[in-house]
């Protein structure tokens, strides 16, 4: 008979014990005014999806099924009749279209996710990825901690003009053949895997079009709080090239190789048979269209249907590649936007970032708050939902505030809050990125959690020194 692991008990015990405690605790104990019921039980399904996706006693894309079956169920206006009658003197709330909550399934994103799976199932059929990496990783050497930081550096430029998800995609690519000459449990493996969604991650902040915080904190910038590329890049690059080289040393330390060389099996050549060429042409084409949506007008999201459309037509994926699509990872993935459009349409977002009451704060408590608040919510949903939310909120205290002038102003304050929103990387389901590394099956989530609670905490640092030095 086999034994059941006591430790898993424990930990589905805590992931199911908290949540189930905010779900039967009176509304009135909760300390946000005017929660409805259907944002009290969203929050017990958010605190339930975080601690599941930390402690991991289940498969994560366990997880994010069983918080899509518990939304459509409990919160949605198909669910069962028993959770659609609040408790006497509470306002239930407007319940959420099932469709909404479906719909996390048939995202854009989830869409990006196929079409770079498509691009890595291909290069890696036609050897693309070891080319590639041939190419590229050649004037880093043999030694695992230069192979990383080529690794970082070339996905922090590509990062900055185009999207991190794109760079990420093609970035992974060139790990099939470095993991392939390293020894089984090496745990220098788990930091050429981390360091790839970190530098993605981490490289747009550099630009104002290099991730999406950046570009609506923008549209709050006007008049004399304009920022122009230049001078964005001026405070964005430094920051990146801090950032990135306390990543570096810091994977070391957390994941060292137990080798000192690694000899990279990467002596192949380009294949010349007509479906690889379509590989070699398709892969090019769409980094390219990626790099250049504003020239064309498709985005990110449509683009990444084109090589998924080419392959099948073509015969280079068939059956047994589709069946190489991690969906598991897209399930993952689904469950993540799932608790954002929770967040967002049922209002509980915008309850927890009025929480606070900002006016009552000094200028760098101000600052702080905000920042954290936006840290934290960007590690459960969209960077850009999160920002959205928030970058409002901090115009508004920034326009008002005259005191803030001292740490910067509007300026100083949106900049602050768009940094702290890209720094969000701690789950798997965080960034697209952090889930895109996941499904390699080389790192754990609590690998993820571990680098990004680090990164993310230094990287604050670094932004509220810089912040209180410069101003």
């Amino acid at each position: 008979m086999a034994k059941i692991d006591s430790g898993i008990i424990v930990k589905l015990l805590i992931c199911f014990g908290l949540p189930l405690g905010v779900l039967l605790m009176p509304i009135d104990w909760i300390p946000i005014d005017d929660l409805t019921v259907i944002q009290h039980r969203l929050l017990a399904i958010f605190l339930l999806a975080a601690l599941l996706w930390v402690l991991e006693p289940v498969p994560v894309f366990a997880t994010s099924i069983l918080i899509i079956a518990l939304e459509l169920i409990m919160i949605s206006d198909k669910g069962m009749h028993l959770f659609r009658n609040p408790p006497a003197g509470h306002e239930l709330g407007e319940l959420m279209k099932y469709t909404d909550i479906f719909s996390a399934f048939s995202s854009p994103i989830i869409i990006l996710f196929m079409g770079g799976f498509a691009l890595a199932i291909a290069a890696s059929k036609y050897d693309l990825d070891n080319n590639l990496a041939r190419v590229l990783l050649k004037p880093f050497g043999t030694q695992p901690k230069f192979i990383m930081l080529g690794l970082m550096l070339i996905t922090a430029v590509f990062s900055m003009f185009m999207s991190n998800t794109a760079t990420t995609v093609m970035m992974l690519a060139l790990l099939g053949p470095i993991v392939a000459s390293a020894p089984k449990g090496d745990l220098g493996i788990k930091a050429l895997v981390l360091c790839i969604p970190i530098a993605a991650n981490t490289g747009g902040i550099a630009t104002p079009i290099g991730t999406p915080p950046n570009a609506i904190a923008l549209q709050y910038l006007t008049g004399e709080n304009t920022i122009d590329f230049l001078s964005w890049m001026m405070m964005g690059l430094p920051f990146v090239i801090i950032q990135l080289t306390i990543a570096w040393f810091l994977l070391q330390k957390l994941f060292p190789a137990t080798q000192d060389k690694m000899m990279l099996k990467l002596n192949g050549t380009f294949k010349t048979s007509w479906r690889a060429i379509v590989v070699y042409c398709t892969f090019g084409a769409t980094i390219l269209l990626w790099m250049t949506t504003k020239l064309h007008g498709m985005n990110t999201y449509v683009v990444s249907i084109i090589p998924l459309a080419i392959f099948t037509l073509t015969g280079i994926m068939g059956k047994e590649e589709l069946k190489q699509i991690n969906w598991d990872v897209l399930w993952l993935v689904a469950g993540g936007i799932a608790i954002g459009i929770g967040l967002d349409k049922t209002g509980l977002a915008a309850a927890l970032a009025h929480a606070i009451d900002y006016e009552s704060l000094s200028p760098v408590a101000v600052v702080i708050t905000l920042s954290i608040v936006c840290w934290l919510m960007a590690n459960f949903m969209s960077n850009t939902a999160t920002a959205n939310l928030l970058m409002p909120i901090a115009a508004a205290i920034g326009a008002s505030m005259e005191s803030l002038a001292t740490i910067g102003g509007l300026q100083g304050l949106l900049v602050v809050v768009a940094f702290s929103a890209s720094l969000g990387m701690i789950l798997p389901v965080s960034t697209p990125p952090n889930s895109l590394a996941y499904s390699t099956g080389l790192i754990e989530s609590k690998d993820m959690a571990k680098t990004g609670i680090i990164i993310g905490l230094i990287g604050l640092v670094i932004v509220y020194t810089a912040t209180l030095l410069l101003t």
